[in-house]
């Protein structure tokens, strides 16, 4: 049988452009080469001291050679993979000179090769399916000692020394980058239509996280006309937040996904016990995001020396004298004062604006306001629930158009972003690419949040009645997979033929507003055709 006779300008691209062209071909003329193409680096150590050919270029080679190695290998998935594995495609190369990885050799101003010990990785992405190729860091060989002999996460994390967050994001960054090849996410949509529909990609349909938005109190030291909720509930208990914290990680676990807490209210701050719930969340490894009001400049640094949240939203109703209308005099300078704080304590601030027929005209005037100010500027409609019932919405003719200018206004002012998941019918009419709606994934009550109150109650929605359970009594577990979820989950049933579906689902609280079945009929405010 003959052998195949490989093109090694292909395989050893990076020797190839080092040498001199036609030292290149008289190098590579052998026969037995084009037989056994591994076989170069040895030709190139065997040269020794040759003034054509640089003293790393045996090294390099034998890296060249590995990568087209690589470049055949399969990738195989494991339906049944309950833990993460190291990639199989991976290879850990000893080399004898350094920065000779493709991350230093195609970055012109990087270090140049010297003599000397160094680990490079090569592997196959298994979802893009190319070879990457790096010089191997301490977080990958921790990365790789935690799978490879199966230290759990806290161990490594008490013995380094290291938050638990920092290890997992370690773990993170090796997953996306490929070097670790995780189980999937069990937070994910099982829509009828998801293989029609044409917004049905893996982004809108797979959660790699789950966030408990977590009322610790109904405290608060605002009284707002637009309040969902301001009954009588005793705050959590510290000894059963700590409970719940547990509940939480060992949900996360098992769903394979990253565990997010946002603490909210009332006004989380607040709660007598906040710092510690805070920090025994941070202790667990827990991505930490905080809905409250305005605070001092030293309660934010406390909590930064604890860990910083991934963002700290608070509310803006509109313009100064409608906003203190609604929140109470002083409230906007206040406001306008705390976002100076978090942007000079480096803290991602947002602001949020519940929408109704007052206020309408005053969100993208505020936003000027804001531009330069906050992180991200977002609205909600106004749920008629509680306080809230005795406030109006817009039309729905006076909110299409206003839908319209706001999306058109998010070019000249950056800090809009994109919330209310019916701005994906306008870009359906646009043909521009979907966003992933209010969570990530459209509706996502009961799906990829929870909502938890501080008396226990569990809602799929905190903006109107939807209890599906008690966590002081239930596992999150089994409030998340009872019926009762699964309808929330499943959204409206005039919902479920639509293509927008994965990315939309309308808003539950709207039609809840409007006196309809939310489990049958569609928002109404939805103008999709």
């Amino acid at each position: 049988m003959t052998s195949t006779k490989h093109d090694l300008s292909e395989i050893y691209p990076r020797c190839r452009n080092l040498l001199d062209p036609a030292f290149w071909l008289r190098l590579t003329a052998s026969d037995d080469l084009g037989q056994n193409p591994g076989k170069i680096s040895e030709v190139l150590e065997a040269a020794g001291n040759h003034p054509h050919i640089p003293g790393f270029l045996s090294e390099l080679a034998r890296l060249e050679w590995n990568i087209f190695q690589t470049k055949g290998k399969s990738t195989p998935l494991p339906s049944d993979q309950g833990d993460e594995e190291i990639n199989p495609t991976l290879l850990l190369l000893e080399l004898q000179w350094k920065h000779l990885s493709a991350e230093n050799l195609d970055n012109p101003g990087t270090q140049v090769p010297e003599p000397g010990n160094e680990y490079v990785l090569v592997w196959k992405h298994p979802e893009d399916g190319e070879v990457r190729v790096k010089t191997a860091s301490p977080e990958d060989f921790l990365t790789l000692k935690m799978i490879s002999e199966r230290i759990d996460r806290k161990e490594i994390a008490r013995t380094g020394g290291l938050p638990i967050r920092a290890v997992d994001d370690a773990m993170d960054r090796a997953i996306q980058g490929g070097v670790v090849i995780a189980p999937p996410s069990r937070i994910r949509r099982h829509f009828d239509i998801v293989e029609e529909a044409p917004y049905a990609k893996k982004q809108f349909l797979v959660s790699p996280s789950f966030t408990l938005q977590w009322h610790i109190t109904q405290a608060c030291d605002l009284h707002c006309k637009h309040c969902y909720d301001r009954s009588d509930r005793t705050a959590l208990p510290l000894e059963q937040g700590l409970k719940i914290l547990d509940d939480l990680d060992t949900f996360c676990r098992e769903r394979r996904v990253r565990g997010q807490i946002c603490f909210t209210g009332g006004n989380p701050l607040l709660h007598p016990d906040f710092l510690s719930l805070y920090k025994e969340a941070s202790d667990r490894g827990f991505t930490l995001i905080i809905l409250g009001n305005p605070s001092t400049r030293k309660q934010i640094e406390t909590i930064l020396s604890v860990q910083k949240p991934d963002f700290f939203q608070i509310s803006l109703e509109g313009l100064p004298e409608h906003n203190d209308f609604i929140r109470g005099k002083g409230h906007f300078q206040k406001s306008m004062g705390f976002l100076e704080i978090l942007c000079e304590l480096g803290v991602y601030s947002m602001v949020m604006l519940t929408l109704t027929n007052e206020n309408i005209n005053q969100v993208l005037p505020l936003a000027e306001l804001l531009q330069g100010k906050a992180d991200v500027f977002y609205f909600n409609r106004l749920s008629k629930v509680g306080r809230g019932a005795g406030l109006d919405l817009p039309s729905k003719e006076e909110y299409i158009p206003f839908l319209e200018r706001y999306v058109d206004a998010c070019e000249k002012y950056p800090v809009l972003g994109l919330k209310d998941n019916l701005i994906n019918i306008l870009n359906h009419r646009k043909g521009t690419d979907p966003f992933g709606g209010c969570t990530g994934f459209g509706c996502g009550a009961a799906f990829n949040f929870l909502a938890v109150l501080a008396d226990g109650e569990v809602h799929a929605c905190r903006k109107f009645p939807s209890p599906i359970g008690n966590i002081y009594q239930q596992r999150i577990a089994e409030i998340y997979d009872s019926e009762t979820a699964q309808r929330y989950r499943s959204g409206s049933e005039e919902c479920r033929s639509c293509p927008l579906r994965p990315v939309c689902g309308g808003c539950l609280a709207s039609a809840y507003s409007h006196g309809l079945d939310i489990f049958e009929k569609k928002d109404p405010y939805c103008f999709i055709k």
